[in-house]
């Protein structure tokens, strides 16, 4: 696994929109911020830092994967159960796939009802919905 393949496999998830932020974090999203969306996953850009790539993994997840080499309880986020992967090959391609899915899911059911009603409708339908809630 690498920064792309990281990038392809989170953005092969549904409702996923990516921003860049606190300076060198790329941060992936389910659904916009402005709409309720939250962060499942973030992966530096910068090079040198200690980890990778974190994500939600749960409470149990955390627990878990938190017993392997190279993988900590995420700084700032492990009482939201998130953990910190110190590099790439922590895990194997088919767990980096499993994990990020289930962070996705994990941040998806925890999103407001609006938020994942808002998510349901059709793109049109999803974008004309936005514009009312912003002109209010």
């Amino acid at each position: 696994m690498d920064l792309e393949q990281f990038r392809d496999l989170t953005n092969s998830l549904p409702n996923v929109v990516e921003t860049v932020q606190w300076g060198d974090n790329l941060v992936l999203w389910v659904a916009e911020k402005s709409i309720g969306g939250k962060m499942f996953a973030v992966a530096n850009l910068e090079s040198g830092q200690k980890c990778v790539a974190s994500f939600a993994a749960g409470e149990e997840g955390m627990a878990e994967l938190c017993e392997r080499d190279g993988i900590s309880p995420a700084p700032y986020l492990a009482r939201a159960h998130w953990v910190c992967i110190e590099r790439w090959d922590a895990l194997t391609s088919a767990e980096w796939q499993f994990r990020l899915a289930l962070a996705h899911r994990i941040i998806t059911d925890s999103l407001p009802k609006r938020t994942r009603e808002l998510l349901d409708m059709t793109l049109s339908r999803r974008r004309q919905a936005i514009r009312a809630h912003k002109r209010r």
